[in-house]
């Protein structure tokens, strides 16, 4: 991949992260905290696959899993961030799959939604930060 497609796929995850992002909050705005949970996770999983095809100079892979997209762009993290990781990727699922919807929806208080706001807000200042070093 040449430097220029490389940036300009960079850029591409980035963008959409940061529209993710802003969406996100515009639902936790709104009430809708499974949805803006769900937002959550892409905004994150878009900001890991820029940093993927950074480290890695080739396409993402098609993953959702933001502990499998962390390990391939070769980050340290500490075990509270796994375990945040892991639960957040259950954002993808639980806001999809009309099997798990319900379950999720009585899950996705204020309250709850709000402290994972706050840490995916952590993680994307760290992922940011990351990006910056590559």
């Amino acid at each position: 991949m040449s430097k220029t497609d490389l940036k300009k796929l960079v850029a591409y995850w980035q963008t959409g992260s940061d529209n993710d992002w802003a969406v996100a909050k515009k639902l936790f705005k709104l009430g809708h905290y499974d949805y803006c949970l769900f937002f959550c996770h892409l905004a994150l999983e878009k900001q890991f696959k820029a940093l993927v095809v950074s480290h890695t100079k080739d396409q993402a892979p098609f993953t959702h899993d933001l502990y499998v997209l962390a390990l391939k762009a070769n980050l340290v993290f500490d075990f509270e961030q796994r375990k945040n990781l892991d639960t957040i990727t259950t954002f993808n699922m639980s806001a999809r799959y009309d099997n798990i919807k319900l379950a999720f929806y009585k899950k996705a208080t204020k309250k709850y939604a709000e402290k994972y706001l706050k840490i995916s807000v952590n993680i994307k200042i760290w992922l940011e930060k990351e990006l910056t070093k590559k």
